[in-house]
């Protein structure tokens, strides 16, 4: 017992959670855009595959980190466009569209995985992000190991959460985007157009779930393969309601369910005779308290998942 509380003084288990929660802070990010502006994006799980394999691939055949970065955000982003298609002027179910396109990308991915790379006895390796010591900060007591000794792409996920948290709260691009999830046709009497706002919103948001699944292959870890994003998709739309579609609550979440992931992985080494099953099980199944204790209270945006026809009242 006394272990598994000298555990929460130490700073690897806080800087393992941050760096388990950079996915997450994307994949939320992106998903809460979505829903914002009224779409459902259940395409999350499978984007994030296609992200993690193209972002993967882009530097195994020469690119640089940032390029993969880059490039897995336009493989996101023309999924989206997929799902945006098929959900916004189309008018289709967004479940049965979502879900489809998980099943799309995921074995798309599997397919052009195995198509270009001869992945033998051994899965091929590339050379990841390294942490980024910020001078004077990174030795700064506690916090500079946890804070300040972190990947770039984990920076560029908190720098993430304060701006989308500025646009839509304090800017008319984002009061359009909240509009278009509570009322469309309010938006439209103004004179914009809710579905070329939709589709936006979901082309930036499946980029920004596509660079979550980079982030796996180009900062935690140095392969691809084919189960690695592990449900992570389905956590963030979880997580999403428990933000109540608010950016700073999404930070939380994602760093409370990184939080029990860490701790979870640690307390194997120091408690025995449990079945490591369920330790592998508490993340979710806390996960599933909070969000029960949330998500009663949460504000689920008025229109989300309504579709949007011009004219129609």
């Amino acid at each position: 017992m006394i272990d598994a509380i000298e555990l929460l003084l130490n700073t690897n288990l806080w800087a393992a959670v941050l760096r388990i929660a950079t996915p997450l802070i994307f994949g939320v990010l992106g998903a809460l855009l979505c829903e914002r502006a009224g779409v459902l994006n259940l395409g999350i799980e499978g984007i994030m595959t296609m992200g993690a394999m193209t972002g993967w691939l882009t530097v195994f055949l020469g690119g640089d980190l940032w390029m993969g970065l880059m490039v897995a955000a336009i493989a996101g982003g023309l999924i989206g466009l997929l799902h945006a298609g098929l959900t916004v002027p189309l008018g289709l179910s967004q479940h049965v569209s979502g879900l489809g396109i998980t099943l799309l990308a995921s074995a798309v991915s599997y397919y052009i995985f195995r198509l270009v790379v001869d992945v033998g006895n051994l899965p091929p390796t590339i050379e990841p992000f390294r942490a980024v010591d910020i001078p004077y900060l990174s030795d700064l007591p506690v916090i500079g190991a946890i804070l300040f000794s972190q990947t770039a792409p984990t920076y560029l996920a908190l720098m993430a959460v304060v701006v989308m948290a500025y646009i839509l709260a304090h800017t008319p691009l984002g009061t359009a985007i909240r509009m278009t999830g509570e009322n469309p046709h309010a938006v439209e009497a103004q004179g914009l157009n809710p579905m070329r706002i939709r589709i936006g919103a979901v082309v930036a948001g499946s980029a920004l779930m596509a660079v979550g699944g980079a982030f796996l292959t180009t900062a935690a870890f140095n392969s691809f393969f084919p189960e690695m994003v592990q449900g992570r998709g389905w956590i963030c739309i979880a997580l999403v309601v428990f933000a109540s579609w608010k950016p700073g609550k999404a930070l939380v979440g994602a760093l409370l369910f990184a939080f029990f992931d860490a701790y979870q992985l640690r307390l194997q080494t120091v408690i025995d005779g449990v079945p490591y099953q369920l330790f592998l099980m508490a993340p979710y199944v806390l996960s599933i308290v909070a969000l029960v204790l949330v998500a009663r209270r949460a504000q689920v945006p008025a229109a989300l998942m309504a579709p949007y026809r011009r004219g129609e009242r």
